[in-house]
């Protein structure tokens, strides 16, 4: 055993109080391993940056003036290329883009329970009016999430089949609004 191991040890004293460090503009500096030297690239080979300078051998991206764009995908289709087209006369009307888009906007049972009294006229405005259904030019649909326990006229472009079974379940009705 070296003689330090058989030393007995001694509780550390706490160290004396640091004089206070003035904070001022001679004494910021960024947060240690934020800021990190630049590459250095064709300093020789023992850099591990030299010769290629780090860009490979041959082709596109070892010439000077080669451009990393970056929506560039290595030569394959481009994706704004794969994506399907949308026609007709504007992009709202022409075909759905993607497999799930709908063309209205979904209210659901649980909020018509949370915002509005029994026996109550539920008319596009009312639901504007409380937050509800509020992109304009834009169908509102009824949907059956929640559950409804109070009796509401309720006025809107569509109804899913659960949401007008449980309006009319509850003691209300059902009316259709025309575009």
């Amino acid at each position: 055993m070296s003689p330090a191991a058989k030393r007995p040890v001694e509780p550390e004293e706490a160290p004396a109080a640091a004089p206070a460090q003035w904070i001022g503009l001679h004494s910021l500096r960024p947060a240690p391993g934020s800021r990190r030297p630049r590459k250095r690239v064709g300093r020789g080979e023992g850099s591990g940056t030299g010769k290629t300078s780090g860009r490979g051998q041959k082709g596109y991206g070892s010439r000077s003036g080669a451009k990393d764009r970056s929506r560039f995908e290595g030569g394959q289709m481009p994706i704004h290329m794969r994506m399907r087209k949308l026609r007709g006369p504007h992009k709202k009307q022409s075909m759905p883009f993607e497999p799930f888009r709908t063309h209205t906007q979904p209210v659901n049972l649980a909020d018509l329970e949370a915002r509005f009294e029994a026996g109550a006229e539920v008319t596009l405005e009312a639901l504007r009016g409380v937050g509800l259904g509020t992109r304009k030019g834009i169908p509102v649909k009824i949907l059956a999430r929640g559950e409804l326990a109070k009796g509401l006229t309720v006025h809107a472009h569509a109804f899913s089949a659960t949401a007008r079974e449980r309006i009319e379940a509850a003691g209300g009705s059902c009316v259709v609004v025309e575009k």
